[in-house]
């Protein structure tokens, strides 16, 4: 592997800017950016000249905005990232806007980040939006915070007055437990302590801007960790290879080889990696943290999109329930309230969710709670959840990538979080059984996707109910009648038919074995949904 080749793809390291507004953020990307060589040739003699002709005075801000312009150039920025490198590896900033407003942009580009780059004005000291943002950089997960006290030239570079700031925040800090790695005085304007040390701040002796960025380690993947494949989507080719079917998605964690027998949930099937799938190369043996990959099964079954692919021997399973505590944040204009459903978005999954219980609201300022019925705009809560059907997911503590969630209210992301504890639901046990009861199926060589082919239809379990004597089984009669009529294969099954039939044994005394005649419909509604029909 050649040098460059390396850098690229194993040295690089995705960075956050975050800060509150005119804390000179931009500034200080952009002073980086040109003290590092990393912008394009003649870029920054065309900004200077064009604040010259429009009589503004230059403003290394400006970088940002004239790059995130360029489109059309071959040039590496766009209206996220923003690359540059030094002697040591490549990076990307994720440049997050600081105002209030867009917080929810910054948590977006934080959730790639693996380190963070806090900048605190020297003058204004610590705002509110400086706590806001360090309590939710911990909220992801980013633990790696370099703070950049700019705008020291306001403040005649005095070291009492960044030593008050770097007290007042590392306080803060260690509240929310985070240890930062480094507080730098600095000022963007004038380039001081950020590609090389000044003379203006004789009294720090401690490491550049860039220098603490180059000393930041890099995170690497923990071969210890479980593997988890949301799946994103199930490709079928009908013209070749019997109907292959490719599971198609990105592995987040761990890894996973040809042979292994992988788990889906929350359906609770299992199948083995027959192939893993390349486009235009030899087919790899493994899939590895990462990897956007699609591999296909030796024994064909029914997973949908949503679904999470572990290895079936893994100990540590992603959890599967319908109701979690998490941490939340929220930016919608209107209030997060118990009364009203959302949309909970996790991985490739997404559920009708509901709030079950506030805990707490907690104020990112003093960390200090209060106990409202609602959750307000820019408020920070504890949070349970109770959805309309069940996910699987991790816990933030044991495998962040598979517990972050955003929170929509109609077509509108308005909050996020991550999950801290699961619930057992009350479907728990019966999932338990479900998954022994599909590990023991024992099927034959025509497999669900190829009856839907066949059939033109999608299985489906209509129930008809209603009060007596209003013509339920009238009504169900003609419905199986008229599908069957139009080519579908239907069948009416009565519940007396299934009473005084499968389950005669316990019809004596229906009201004591209420459950197990439930159980017992369910098993046969099963059996008649597996072999495509709708019942």
């Amino acid at each position: 592997m050649t040098f460059e080749k390396m850098t690229l793809e194993e040295n690089k390291m995705d960075i956050v800017f975050v800060g509150h507004v005119d804390h000179g953020k931009s500034t200080v990307i952009g002073r980086l950016l040109a003290d590092t060589g990393s912008l394009p040739d003649g870029k920054l003699e065309q900004v200077q000249l064009t604040c010259k002709q429009s009589s503004e005075p230059f403003e290394y801000a400006y970088l940002i905005d004239a790059l995130k312009d360029e489109r059309a150039q071959s040039i590496t920025i766009d209206s996220a990232r923003v690359f540059f490198k030094s002697d040591k590896r490549h990076y990307i900033i994720i440049d997050a806007p600081g105002h209030i407003e867009f917080i929810k942009n910054m948590v977006t580009g934080a959730s790639r980040a693996e380190a963070a780059v806090l900048v605190i004005d020297a003058y204004e000291g610590v705002q509110e939006n400086s706590r806001r943002h360090g309590y939710l950089l911990s909220m992801l997960g980013i633990r790696q915070i370099i703070v950049v006290v700019n705008k020291m030239d306001l403040v005649d570079y005095k070291q009492d007055r960044f030593e008050e700031i770097k007290s007042e925040y590392s306080e803060y800090l260690k509240d929310i437990g985070i240890n930062p790695v480094d507080f730098i005085p600095a000022s963007g304007k004038m380039g001081v302590n950020l590609a090389s040390l000044s003379p203006e701040t004789p009294w720090y002796k401690g490491q550049t801007t860039l220098e603490a960025l180059d000393n930041l380690e890099k995170i690497k993947d923990d071969p210890e960790q479980p593997f988890r494949f949301p799946v994103q989507d199930i490709y079928k080719f009908a013209s070749y290879d019997e109907g292959k079917r490719i599971i198609a998605g990105s592995a987040i964690s761990g890894s996973a080889k040809v042979g292994d027998s992988l788990l889906f949930l929350p359906s609770g099937k299992s199948s083995t990696i027959k192939s893993i799938e390349a486009f235009g190369s030899e087919n790899p043996k493994e899939i590895r943290s990462g990897d956007a990959a699609g591999f296909t099964l030796d024994e064909q079954i029914y997973v949908k999109r949503g679904e999470v692919a572990c290895l079936e021997s893994e100990t540590k399973r992603p959890p599967v329930s319908r109701m979690f505590k998490t941490s939340l944040f929220w930016l919608g204009h209107e209030p997060l309230v118990k009364d009203k459903q959302y949309t909970l978005k996790l991985g490739t999954s997404r559920a009708t969710a509901r709030v079950e219980k506030i805990h707490k609201i907690i104020d990112a300022n003093d960390l200090g709670d209060s106990n409202k019925d609602q959750i307000d705009r820019h408020d920070i809560a504890e949070v349970t959840f109770i959805l309309q059907s069940p996910i699987a997911f991790d816990l933030a503590e044991s495998n962040s990538n598979l517990s972050r969630f955003v929170i929509l209210d109609g077509y509108h992301i308005w909050g996020g979080g991550i999950i801290q504890s699961a619930y057992k639901d009350e479907e728990s046990l019966l999932r338990d059984e479900v998954y022994v009861r599909n590990q023991r199926w024992i099927r034959g060589k025509t497999n669900l996707e190829d009856r839907m082919d066949r059939y033109n239809q999608k299985p489906a379990l209509i129930m008809v109910t209603g009060k007596q004597h209003v013509g339920r089984k009238t009504l169900a009669g003609m419905l199986e009648n008229q599908l069957f009529q139009d080519g579908k294969f239907t069948y009416y099954l009565g519940v007396g038919s299934v009473l005084y039939g499968l389950n005669t044994d316990l019809t004596r005394k229906t009201s004591e074995n209420w459950q197990e005649h439930l159980r017992r419909i369910a098993e046969l509604a099963y059996i008649f949904l597996d072999s495509g029909m709708i019942l």
